[in-house]
């Protein structure tokens, strides 16, 4: 049987093989708020793309037993000494990270969105804790 990063890892497969899952990725999220859609004004979408790609993939490594020194990085420069990026947004990120995997992932379950969740959250909270 799959472990819950087992899926993940799976999944993230199926739908990273598509650019067109970042663009969407970030419609649903800037869609989620102002405040989300005032942090992007004057982002390099393409740029930010390839980042939220190695993003996901540290979560997901990280979830499977690679060290949090990446996800540590991250956190410091998503601090309120770097990007400002407020706690409760890496909630609303997650949330729209699975309604768009939900959309583009043809083998999307209940099972797959809790492995998600399961897999993710430790290093989420990594990275909050750093704020």
């Amino acid at each position: 049987m799959d472990t819950p990063q087992d899926i993940v890892f799976q999944s993230y497969g199926r739908c990273c093989i598509r650019d067109q899952f970042f663009s969407d990725f970030y419609d649903c999220f800037m869609g989620k708020s102002d405040e989300i859609r005032q942090m992007f004004v004057d982002t390099d979408m393409p740029s930010q793309r390839h980042l939220l790609r190695n993003g996901i993939m540290q979560l997901i490594l990280f979830s499977r037993g690679l060290p949090d020194s990446k996800l540590k990085a991250l956190g410091e420069s998503h601090s309120r000494h770097g990007y400002d990026i407020k706690p409760h947004l890496y909630n609303i990120w997650l949330e729209a990270l699975l309604e768009t995997l939900r959309q583009h992932d043809k083998q999307y379950s209940p099972q797959v969105e809790s492995a998600w969740r399961h897999a993710l959250t430790p290093g989420i909270d990594l990275i909050k804790s750093a704020y």
